[in-house]
């Protein structure tokens, strides 16, 4: 039977995963026993946070893979540029069109004003991958000083595995990222094909385990509105109600506030945040425009 385009594919991937080992790619040695050389189907597909019967699939040619999985794939199988050419083509995109470039995200002015009236509230204008496009000072004081970090960093979900500082912060830590993972899901499924998307969600796989876990349950969520707890350096332990409004504009924008009921301890400490804040110089951000 004459070789098809798909079993050449996966031919390749079953040689490529083979010259790899475990701790190339930033995975534990389970085991000194392996009996096969290289990765095993199962350390592959956690690296490209997919399943393990899809990634068996796509080795035995039963189906065809996205331009999503493909960019994931490169990353975990650590592919150089001309390892990813060959990827493409045995895909049969290496003729595909060129990747279209996303337009720059950039806060609405209304998102600008809400911000700057809003004093006492952290908030932050949220845009597509929960990418972190504005903030108020109180935001700032609250979580990190998003002015200082590069633009690339400015993600909702990258801070919440890969930030010290920010990680600490959440007191139910793991509630709160396994929620930003089902949201991260939601964009996917509304713009699977993202190049950033999949660029973010491949690196969070191959620097956090719990991050590929989490991915590969499919969870999604689109809850606007929850209970966060936090412990900050500053100000000690807050509750805070956590509400998100989307933009009726179809941007993807979100106005994500967090408030404390008036007179409790969590109010009083968002007070002297605020007038921590107040003494220091600078308003709420421009967004990232290269993106």
């Amino acid at each position: 039977m004459k070789p098809t385009p798909d079993s050449h594919l996966g031919a390749f991937l079953r040689a490529r995963r083979a010259q790899l080992t475990p701790q190339e790619c930033g995975l534990p040695e389970t085991d000194s026993g392996r009996r096969v050389a290289g990765l095993r189907r199962e350390e592959v597909a956690r690296l490209a946070a997919i399943s393990v019967d899809y990634y068996t699939r796509l080795e035995q040619g039963r189906v065809r893979a996205s331009a999503s999985v493909l960019v994931t794939l490169v990353r975990a199988l650590r592919l150089d540029d001309d390892q990813k050419q060959y990827l493409y083509h045995l895909a049969g995109q290496s003729n595909a069109r060129p990747r279209r470039r996303r337009p720059a995200q950039r806060v609405r002015p209304p998102m600008r004003r809400l911000l700057d009236q809003l004093t006492e509230a952290p908030a932050l204008v949220l845009g597509k991958r929960l990418d972190v496009l504005a903030w108020n000072p109180a935001a700032a004081a609250l979580y990190t000083d998003f002015q200082a970090l590069d633009p690339g960093r400015r993600n909702y979900v990258d801070l919440l595995f890969t930030d010290p500082v920010v990680r600490a912060l959440h007191q139910d830590w793991e509630h709160d990222a396994r929620d930003a993972v089902a949201a991260l899901r939601m964009e996917a499924a509304a713009d699977p094909d993202d190049p950033e998307l999949a660029r973010l969600v491949g690196e969070l796989s191959l620097k956090d385990a719990d991050f590929r876990t989490w991915w590969a349950e499919h969870r999604v969520s689109g809850a606007g509105y929850g209970t966060k707890r936090y412990r900050h350096a500053l100000v000690g332990d807050l509750t805070l109600d956590c509400d998100t409004w989307a933009s009726p504009d179809g941007s993807g924008q979100r106005l994500m506030v967090l408030t404390a009921e008036p007179g409790s301890p969590s109010h009083d400490a968002l007070r002297i945040l605020a007038s921590w804040t107040s003494r220091v110089p600078g308003d709420a951000h421009m967004e990232d425009t290269s993106r």
